[in-house]
């Protein structure tokens, strides 16, 4: 079964025309990446995607089902949004901002093991619990707006920009993060700033141009490309 499907799909805000009828599926156990400058559209996809931004045409399917309105039905489906410049609730600590993404859990004890979980990934944030989450290093918020995320249980994570701002060692560092993720069984559709990097680690990626897909393919065949390198990725 296809984690997601996208039709056709198209958004307006006013009369800008923003995403022009993209298509695109994102199988089980995936990594894709949307690539694009600056206002291609990126992050509009994923807005809509979570359930924030309402399409104006086409069709989104997770796992089957019709996409819902609502951004906290989207999350009972099983997918969840890391926004791009992380959006935490800053004047909360580590630990308020985790259990605000484990609103769904049944109980202490499913909180506490998706919290461990969050642990293995990222051991700082163990360290930084009773801290405000407004006083992270930028490298830690983006571990924490990871993590908030995860506490839901998402089959399907979608990042926006989840090395924005961040240290080369970092960008690293995060992207085997993303690589893991999706080896313990959770898709991922991811937009990104550092595009060689995210089409390095992706099945498939997309070049997204004034809200249209230009090209498409496996995703490290996109980033040797030396038409896509020069247009794109600043080679």
């Amino acid at each position: 079964m296809k984690a997601l499907l996208v039709e056709d799909l198209h958004v307006h805000y006013g009369t800008i025309h923003a995403v022009q009828g993209v298509s695109f599926p994102v199988e089980e156990g995936e990594i894709v990446s949307i690539v694009g400058s600056n206002g291609a559209g990126k992050s509009t996809i994923m807005w809509t995607l979570a359930g924030v931004v309402p399409p104006s045409g086409g069709r989104v399917a997770i796992k089957g089902s019709p996409m819902p309105r609502k951004p906290h039905e989207v999350v009972a489906l099983g997918l969840a949004l890391v926004p791009e410049r992380r959006r935490l609730f800053s004047a909360l600590t580590v630990r308020e901002n985790l259990l605000m993404g484990a609103y769904r859990r049944a109980g202490g004890d499913e909180i506490e093991a998706a919290m461990e979980r969050c642990f293995e990934l990222f051991p700082i944030l163990r360290e930084r619990l009773s801290q405000r989450s407004g006083t992270l290093s930028g490298g830690e918020q983006q571990m924490l707006a990871i993590s908030r995320a995860l506490m839901s249980g998402p089959e399907i994570l979608l990042l926006d920009e989840p090395t924005l701002g961040l240290a080369p060692i970092l960008v690293e560092a995060v992207m085997e993060t993303v690589a893991r993720i999706r080896d313990e069984g959770v898709t991922v559709l991811m937009v990104e700033q550092n595009a060689t990097q995210a089409l390095e680690i992706s099945d498939r990626g997309y070049i997204l141009e004034a809200g249209v897909f230009v090209k498409s393919g496996p995703g490290p065949d996109l980033a040797r490309d030396p038409e896509i390198r020069r247009a794109y990725l600043g080679g």
